[in-house]
C-alpha cells in the first residue's frame, strides 16, 4: 500500500485498535522493518506517544525497528516532552549520539523543551554546545527554545546572550526573553524590551502583553500598564481570560483596585476561577475585607464557579483576630496537606501578636516542608528581637548560614515622570541623595512634635538605641517616600512606593505620621499587601 495512503489512514484513526491494524499492515508489507525512512511508521509512533498517550507501547514498538530514522526518534522525543519523565529525553538523545544516528534541529529542540520542563541546566549547556557544533545556531525555532530554557532556569545572562546572537528573531523569541526578564526579577529590563518590540517591527500578541503586564505589576508602573491595556483593547486581546486576569492583577498591584474591579466587571470573556481569586485577593491586599467577602459570597452556582482556597481566608481572619491557637488547629486538621503559604500566613500573625512559642512551632513546620525562604527566618528573628532575646537572634543567623539561606537585600521603587528610581537600605548613590537625607531630617524633627519614638525593636542587632534609630532611618521605603515628597508636583496625586520585602513596623509608624503631617496620601505595596496611608491611618488597620 502506498505510503501517502497509509498516512491518510493514520490521520483518520480514532481508536487504538485502528493503529494496531495499520501497524500489522506495515509489518506484513515489510515497510516497518526494512525501510530506513518510513513516514507512516514515524506517524504511527507519534500517534501512540502523543494522541493516544501510550508512550510505553510506543517505546516497545520503536525497539522493533532495526534502523530507526531521525523522524522515528523525534516521534518518541515529542512524547517524552509531555510525559511524566521528561528527563528521559536526554537519555534517548545520548543513545542517538552513541548509535551515530542523524540528529536534526527538531531533535535538539525537543530535547531542550524536555530540559526546560525539569530545569536541567547542566544538560542544556551540553546540548547548546552540540547545537553550535552541528551548525543549527541559525535556526530561529531552536534559538527560541534555547533562550526560553535559559530564562526558565534563571540564567538570564545566557538567555540575553542567545537573544543578542540570533541571526533571525521572531515574536516567540521576544516573548521568551520578556517573560524571562519579568520572572527573573528584572522587570525594568523586561519593560524596556517590551517598549522596543514594535520599533523592531514586531506586533505584540497575548504572550507579549502578559510579560509586559507582569513587569508593570512588579514595578508599580501603572502609566505603562495603562498603555498596554489600551493596546490590548485596540487589538481585541481582551477576549483572552489570561490577559484580563493579568490586567486585573496589574492594576491591583499598582494600587488601583477600583480600576481592577472595573476590568473585572466589564470583561467580555467568561471569568475563570483565577479571575475571581485575583479580584478577591486584590481587595484583601488593599485591606478591604468587606468587599473581598462580598465577592466571595457571589461565587457559587449562580455564576457556575465554586470558591476554593477558603482555608487561607479562615486562617487569615483568625490570625487578624489574634486567635492563633484556633488558626493552628484549622491548618493542622485540614483534610489535605497544607501548603507553605498557610503556615507563612500564621507566622505573620505570630509576628503581629509577638507569640514566640507559636512562631517557633510554625517555623519548624516550614523547615520540615523544605522551606528555604529567608522571610520565614527573618520573621522569627523579629519576634525574638522584640523580646530582646539576642542569643536566639544569633542562633537564627547561624541556622541561616548553615542552610546557606541569605537575607534578601531590602529595596524600594518609586516612579517619577516615567523614570523608575530604585533605593536600597542606606542608599547614598542617588543623584538627589543630599536633598533626600535633608528631607528625612526635616521629617524626623517634625515627628518629635507628634511624640514619635523610633521602634528600635525592629533592628535585629544588639546595639545602642541611637545606632538602631539611625539604622531605621536608612530603610529604603523611607528614602523613596522622602524622594516622592521632594519631586511631586501634583500634591493631589498619591505617592506610590513598591517594597520587595514586608514593610517594617517603624516605617509603618513613620509613613502614617508623614501622611498626616504633609497631608499626603501614600501607597506602599510590600511583599504581602497594600498599605494606603492617609490622615495618619493605614488601610491595613495595622495588621500585615
Amino acid at each position: 500500500m502506498a505510503s501517502s495512503l497509509l498516512e491518510s489512514l493514520l490521520s483518520k484513526c480514532t481508536a487504538l485498535s485502528h493503529l494496531n491494524q495499520i501497524q500489522s499492515l506495515l509489518i506484513t508489507t515489510g515497510q516497518f522493518k526494512f525501510l530506513n525512512i518510513c513516514p507512516p511508521r514515524s506517524k504511527l509512533l507519534e500517534l501512540y506517544s502523543l494522541t493516544f498517550n501510550h508512550l510505553n507501547f510506543a517505546s516497545r514498538t520503536f525497539s522493533q525497528i532495526p534502523n530507526p530514522s531521525t523522524n522515528d526518534w523525534n516521534a518518541i522525543l515529542r512524547g517524552l516532552i509531555i510525559g511524566p519523565s521528561p528527563s528521559d529525553a536526554f537519555l534517548w538523545y545520548r543513545s542517538m549520539l552513541r548509535g551515530s544516528y542523524r540528529i536534526d534541529a527538531l531533535t535538539c529542540s525537543f530535547v531542550l523543551k524536555a530540559c526546560a520542563r525539569v530545569l536541567a541546566l547542566s544538560d542544556s549547556l551540553q546540548l547548546h554546545s552540540h547545537v553550535v557544533r552541528k551548525g543549527f545556531s541559525a535556526d530561529a525555532l531552536l534559538g527560541t527554545t534555547l533562550l526560553d530554557l535559559y530564562a526558565k532556569a534563571g540564567d538570564i545572562g545566557s538567555a540575553q546572550k542567545v537573544f543578542d546572537e540570533m541571526a533571525k528573531r521572531d515574536i516567540a523569541s521576544w516573548n521568551a526573553l520578556i517573560s524571562g526578564l519579568a520572572q527573573g526579577e528584572k522587570p525594568d529590563e523586561a519593560l524596556g524590551l517590551f517598549k522596543r518590540i514594535e520599533i523592531d517591527g514586531f506586533k505584540p500578541n497575548e504572550i507579549t502583553v502578559l510579560g509586559g503586564l507582569s513587569a508593570c505589576s512588579q514595578l508599580g508602573a501603572f502609566k505603562e500598564g495603562d498603555k498596554i491595556y489600551d493596546y490590548i483593547r485596540s487589538e481585541r486581546l481582551d477576549g483572552n481570560v489570561q490577559v484580563c486576569n493579568a490586567v486585573i492583577d496589574m492594576y491591583a498591584k499598582c494600587g488601583f483596585v477600583d480600576k481592577a474591579y472595573s476590568v473585572f466587571q466589564t470583561m467580555s470573556c467568561d471569568k475563570s476561577l483565577v479571575t475571581w481569586n485575583t479580584m478577591i485577593m486584590a481587595f484583601a491586599m488593599h485591606g478591604d475585607g468587606d468587599k473581598a467577602l462580598q465577592l466571595f459570597h457571589q461565587m457559587g452556582p449562580s455564576v457556575r464557579m465554586e470558591p476554593d482556597e477558603h482555608y487561607g481566608s479562615v486562617v487569615d481572619l483568625l490570625g487578624r483576630a489574634g486567635r492563633l491557637q484556633q488558626a493552628y488547629y484549622v491548618i493542622d486538621s485540614m483534610p489535605m496537606l497544607p501548603d507553605m503559604v498557610l503556615w507563612q500566613t500564621l507566622l505573620g500573625a505570630c509576628k503581629t501578636y509577638k507569640n514566640v512559642d507559636m512562631a517557633e512551632m510554625v517555623t519548624r513546620k516550614l523547615v520540615e516542608m523544605g522551606s528555604t525562604s529567608d522571610g520565614n527566618f527573618v520573621l522569627l528573628s523579629n519576634i525574638y528581637a522584640a523580646h530582646e532575646r539576642w542569643a536566639d537572634v544569633g542562633r537564627i543567623r547561624d541556622v541561616m548560614k548553615s542552610k546557606d539561606v541569605r537575607k534578601t537585600p531590602g529595596f524600594s521603587y518609586i516612579e517619577e515622570k516615567g523614570v523608575i528610581h530604585k533605593f536600597y537600605n542606606a542608599d547614598k548613590a542617588h543623584k538627589h541623595c543630599k536633598q533626600i537625607h535633608g528631607k528625612l531630617e526635616e521629617i524626623r524633627f517634625k515627628m518629635k512634635e507628634f511624640g514619635y519614638a523610633a521602634e528600635t525593636s525592629f533592628v535585629l542587632h544588639d546595639i545602642g538605641d541611637e545606632e538602631k534609630e539611625n539604622a531605621l532611618y536608612q530603610h529604603s521605603e523611607k528614602l523613596a517616600v522622602a524622594f516622592g515628597l521632594i519631586c511631586a508636583e501634583d500634591e493631589a496625586r498619591p505617592i506610590q512606593v513598591i517594597k520587595n520585602l514586608r514593610i517594617c513596623g517603624d516605617c509603618h509608624v513613620v509613613i502614617k505620621l508623614i501622611s498626616k503631617m504633609y497631608n499626603r496620601e501614600i501607597i506602599v505595596r510590600d511583599r504581602v499587601r497594600f498599605h494606603r496611608f492617609k490622615d495618619g491611618t493605614c488601610s491595613c488597620r495595622d495588621y500585615w
